[in-house]
């Protein structure tokens, strides 16, 4: 109940918007970084003023969260992200549990991810031994940085920004020889704990954060010695390597070191954000083994190998706006739609539900594709009910032998995406734009109220692969989330709560600003 009044409380009409302030405080707007005053902080490599690590960590954490670039325009300066964010207010909060490491705390310890300095702030150090070669990430959400900007809805778009960090997660491990994975397992409450989230005198006047999930990052399976890959698969997709009880035991005996930092002098309370996070806190789950899954498709077998190079994942930008000429191939367009499949690497192995997300695509400029409106089923169940589901005459036709594209409707589609998408041109110049269509009422009722933040993960997740695809074909992409809700549904003829809108993408050729400057994230990238 709580779920689907938020939800539908926080959709955009064509008569109004989801409630928020209707402008912009400045004077209160959220300093984009958290920092814990008196927790000693350790420098990350490749910083070269850090001391050598005997662990990973600092690579998996510059490609994932970490700063690609400062942008600036007259007197203001702002950072980005690997991780991209909606508004670029960067909700998100990162927590690595780490085993004793050469170059950091002598014993294993709780720390926060400090981007803007990649940095590692020891908030807690503990004495149970974790085992090697194993380390666990967490994520939490400021709901305030967003709801500063976009009101009610902002809790949607956190959970995007988490989906977002996911599979940035997975896939800068992947960088490393590594395999990043969810903990279903571990619940919010937990995950609070094992934080330090949940101490109030560590958050003294401090805007508090909202547990996420956590992300286990252990040897890729075909590094594990004695273990064929597909028994290495089956024991890192079943149980984790680190015990639940004594870890959370251990912090909770542990010497806590930091108060965190003051983000905003004022504050509107959105009641609203609150009520749906409390509705949907995760009790922590246990799931069946996750069925085996293809290869990764640029690939014959399953590689220890990134899935995109760090050049494409430092260079990567959100589209301000394109040029509306430039189109893509067919062959290139259905390529970019395939790396969004769930397959055996990187993110995707990090996720353990089946894909509960298909894509409503409007077609502007694919060579060799007719312009129009196409479905893009990414499970073959759930996907059948959506085509039963569309209350309109569409053609239903499938002409691309082995893949799941349905050409509904042929015919110009560009004013239609830029209508839905809050009337932004940027929908309609690109070679396509895209809704993301979640089994909305169905993953509900199978998983509880806690999924609808999944749902929208699954969406971040899908768009994370999508900007960085887009960057490797020398094009760029960026994430929509302000659109109309029911006018999305109602282009495809469905009702009720079966299936919904969730996020919107598009593809295009950027037009660059000529008014920005551009630095490197970080001043020992300056070449």
């Amino acid at each position: 109940m709580t779920v689907h009044e938020y939800h539908d409380g926080t959709k955009h009409h064509f008569h109004r918007f989801a409630r928020s302030l209707g402008y912009l405080d400045w004077a209160s707007q959220p300093n984009p970084f958290r920092s814990f005053a008196g927790a000693p902080a350790f420098r990350l490599p490749p910083d070269p003023r850090a001391l050598p690590l005997s662990s990973p960590i600092g690579v998996v954490l510059r490609h994932a969260l970490g700063l690609t670039a400062w942008k600036a325009a007259y007197t203001s300066r702002w950072s980005l992200r690997a991780n991209p964010s909606s508004g670029n207010l960067h909700p998100t909060e990162a927590y690595a549990i780490l085993p004793a490491t050469d170059g950091l705390a002598p014993t294993p310890a709780v720390y926060h991810y400090a981007p803007d300095r990649h940095a590692l702030e020891q908030r807690c150090a503990f004495s149970i031994a974790l085992p090697a070669g194993t380390m666990l990430i967490a994520l939490t959400s400021i709901h305030w940085r967003e709801a500063w900007k976009y009101g009610e809805r902002a809790f949607r778009y956190c959970q995007h920004d988490l989906g977002h960090a996911i599979a940035s997660i997975g896939i800068a491990a992947s960088l490393a020889g590594l395999r990043a994975r969810l903990l279903p397992e571990w619940s919010h409450a937990d995950i609070a704990t094992l934080t330090g989230i949940d101490r109030d005198d560590d958050y003294v006047d401090a805007e508090r954060e909202e547990a996420g999930c956590l992300i286990e990052v252990t040897s890729h399976p075909s590094s594990v010695d004695g273990l064929s890959q597909q028994s290495a698969v089956d024991r890192l997709s079943r149980q984790s390597a680190v015990d639940r009880q004594q870890l959370l035991a251990a912090v909770r005996r542990g010497e806590w070191t930091g108060r965190a930092n003051h983000l905003s002098e004022d504050h509107v309370q959105w009641t609203f954000i609150d009520d749906v996070a409390a509705a949907t806190r995760d009790p922590g789950r246990t799931v069946p083994a996750r069925p085996a899954l293809p290869a990764p498709p640029a690939f014959p077998v399953l590689p220890a190998v990134p899935a995109f190079p760090a050049h494409v994942i430092v260079q990567r930008r959100s589209a301000l706006a394109f040029d509306g000429r430039s189109s893509m191939t067919a062959d290139r367009f259905l390529s970019m739609l395939r790396t969004t499949m769930p397959h055996d690497g990187a993110p995707w192995d990090a996720v353990w539900w089946s894909p509960r997300i298909h894509f409503a695509l409007f077609v502007h400029r694919v060579d060799g594709l007719d312009p129009g409106l196409y479905l893009w089923l990414r499970e073959e169940t759930s996907g059948r009910r959506l085509v039963a589901a569309l209350g309109r005459e569409f053609l239903l036709e499938r002409d691309r032998e082995g893949d799941p594209l349905v050409r509904l409707a042929r015919g110009d589609a560009r004013a239609l995406a830029q209508r839905v998408s809050c009337d932004q041109a940027i929908a309609a110049d690109g070679f396509f734009s895209l809704g993301m269509i979640a089994d909305f009422d169905a993953s509900l009722a199978e998983f509880g109220p806690s999924f609808y933040r999944h749902l929208f993960w699954e969406s971040g997740v899908v768009g994370q692969v999508l900007y960085l695809d887009a960057e490797a074909a020398g094009a760029r992409a960026t994430g929509i989330g302000c659109f109309y809700d029911d006018p999305v549904h109602d282009a495809l003829g469905v009702t009720g709560h079966a299936f919904q809108s969730l996020y919107h993408f598009t593809v295009g050729m950027p037009v660059e600003d000529p008014r920005l400057t551009s630095e490197p994230g970080y001043e020992w990238e300056v070449r």
